[in-house]
């Protein structure tokens, strides 16, 4: 489609914002199409499907969003024409549509930056000194010093964040720019210890390029993958580096909303101490997952081995000689059984309790060379944004074709997989490791190393339930005795609302319903559909509670629009929050 062509469109989008009512809007909207905002319109993340919600939205928010000066963007980095700036009357905003016979398939809109706050950066960077004599000058190391003393006691923080991972200090970074007084918390004795304490073999899956972290991206000789303790020492220098204020070594033990005043009573546990503080905002940044989950099997008190779970694996250095099981079989698991048979265990065995997607690292390395991400011309700002403008009921068709293409590149691979007695899965609707990562955020492993020895039988595979475990290993239900010196169970966690119970209370975690998941229908996500990640980056059901989650790519992209949510919540910003109702799940758009 002429990039003409695109702009009469935008001209038509204007005039329909600034009359909803009397818009035609099946003039502009196919009959499938999607509308995907996030945060520009609706003060929420929401996609809407199909011109009928496309004008229902329009009708209740177009009003208060006032948006304008909708102009074409023809330099966007690896844009096709489609791109788009516009202002509303609290923020800029960048656009992209794509049409079909002059009606719009695809939109997204997407927050950019308040009018008015906008970020101490560049040219309107701070002086830092003031360049003249002043009796008892105040430094930067006496301000930070003091601000650091009396945040949490003489000044509350307008917002909260539990959880010190990639999570917590993406956000905190992008609040402490905007100039929101943010507290970090974490249980941990400093920050990166989450990643720093898990077994030693552990490193990322994802490129580097899709890792980095806002303001301050990986050096270019970074390696390609990243080892859990060089992550680690990268999130304690970040933490320095952007001056956030992190307790450390504090528990969060209750918090009560209080509607009269609008605010958190928190209390938390610190140096010996019980302490209570008052945000305006509590964010939950304690990872994609709940508490650990552990299968109660019978007989498990009986054991005399060791037996944990995979986030409490030290490592396999002591597991010489030792015969091993491990419970699960997707990414943890994989990585263990590896790890302990690099540590010369006398017999590594998987216990596979269901089919598990399997994709080569290799492979996603080969195909991921062109993603927007990885090319250098393009920023990750703007490769962020030409990845969000896929709506995810069009992404299920894509992952589906995309599945198919690995099946075929790796199909002897795959065989000899199978053929080891390990059982395969490609996915539910054979869409994929994304999928599944979008979905439950389980089910799959990404191989590096460990297909091979699982193929070549170092690694043994046993499918079926477990009867008992008995004090010298564990009875499979047909009757097999799997001798075991040590047990791990890898086999994941409970559901990341769960913290919202046990920090809050049971009814606000049903209030708020599930944390990540679409509404596919499928395994582990129940609808209805969504088509965005449940309760993630944006307002829940209860008031002044947020979650900030996902990987690495997630946390930079998203920690933005929760920033500016939050931002325009304290300057007292009119946010109108748009709630679309939940659709039916229904098949994927083919690729």
């Amino acid at each position: 489609m002429a990039i003409a062509d695109k702009g009469a469109w935008l001209n038509r989008f204007q005039s329909a914002l600034a009359h909803p009512e009397a818009a035609e809007w099946r003039a502009l909207f196919a009959d499938q199409c999607y509308w995907r905002d996030l945060v520009a319109f609706t003060w929420n993340i929401v996609t809407l499907e199909g011109p009928d919600a496309v004008a229902a939205m329009a009708r209740r928010q177009a009003a208060a969003a006032g948006a304008t000066a909708f102009r074409l963007d023809p330099e966007m980095p690896g844009g096709d024409g489609g791109w788009f700036d516009f202002e509303t009357r609290a923020a800029r905003c960048k656009g992209h549509v794509e049409l079909k016979d002059g009606r719009c398939t695809t939109l997204l809109t997407a927050i950019v930056e308040l009018k008015g706050f906008e970020e101490p950066a560049g040219r309107n960077r701070i002086d830092g000194l003031v360049h003249k004599a002043v009796r008892r000058r105040r430094t930067w190391l006496d301000e930070r010093q003091e601000h650091a003393r009396t945040l949490g006691h003489e000044r509350q923080p307008y917002c909260l964040i539990v959880g010190a991972g990639q999570n917590g200090l993406a956000l905190a970074a992008r609040l402490k720019r905007l100039g929101v007084p943010t507290l970090v918390v974490d249980a941990h004795e400093r920050p990166g210890d989450a990643w720093r304490k898990r077994y030693k073999t552990l490193y990322l899956h994802d490129p580097i390029w899709l890792d980095h972290f806002p303001y301050l991206p990986f050096p270019d000789h970074w390696p390609l993958y990243t080892s859990k303790d060089k992550m680690a020492d990268w999130l304690e220098a970040y933490a320095k580096l952007m001056e956030l204020d992190v307790w450390s070594s504090t528990v969060c033990t209750k918090a009560r909303f209080d509607e009269a005043r609008g605010e958190w009573e928190v209390t938390v546990e610190r140096g010996g101490e019980r302490l209570s503080l008052r945000p305006t905002q509590l964010v939950l940044a304690t990872g994609l997952s709940g508490g650990k989950s552990v299968p109660e099997i019978p007989g498990a008190e009986s054991f005399k081995g060791q037996q944990y779970h995979s986030g409490d694996h030290p490592g396999g250095e002591d597991m010489t000689g030792r015969r091993c099981v491990v419970i699960g079989s997707n990414n943890s698991a994989h990585d263990i059984c590896v790890d302990l048979w690099e540590n010369h265990a006398a017999s590594v065995t998987m216990i596979q309790r269901s089919p598990t997607i399997v994709v080569r690292a290799d492979t996603m390395r080969n195909l991921s060379g062109d993603i927007p991400h990885a090319r250098k011309e393009i920023p990750t700002e703007a490769a962020d944004l030409l990845d969000a403008a896929t709506p995810y009921r069009l992404r299920t068709g894509i992952q589906v074709a995309g599945t198919r293409y690995i099946r075929g590149l790796d199909a002897e691979f795959y065989d000899r997989l199978e053929g080891s007695g390990f059982q395969l899965s490609h996915g539910e609707d054979e869409s994929g490791f994304f999928m599944a990562y979008w979905r439950r955020a389980a089910g799959y492993y990404i191989d590096v190393g460990g297909s091979d020895l699982i193929i070549e039988g170092e690694i043994a595979v046993r499918s079926g339930g477990i009867r008992a475990i008995e004090p010298d290993g564990l009875r499979m239900a047909d009757g097999e005795l799997l001798p075991a010196d040590l047990i791990v169970y890898a086999t994941g966690y409970r559901p990341m609302s769960e913290w919202a119970a046990k920090l809050i209370s049971p009814d606000v975690e049903a209030r708020i319903g599930p944390c990540w998941g679409l509404g596919s229908g499928t395994r582990g996500d129940p609808g209805p559909w969504e088509g965005e990640l449940r309760n993630m980056w944006k307002p829940t059901r209860q008031p002044n509670l947020w979650f900030q989650g996902g990987n690495l790519a997630q946390s930079r992209f998203h920690s933005l629009h929760l920033a500016l949510q939050l931002k325009a919540r304290m300057e007292g910003l009119s946010t109108p929050v748009y709630w679309p109702e939940p659709a039916e799940a229904s098949d994927p758009v083919p690729a």
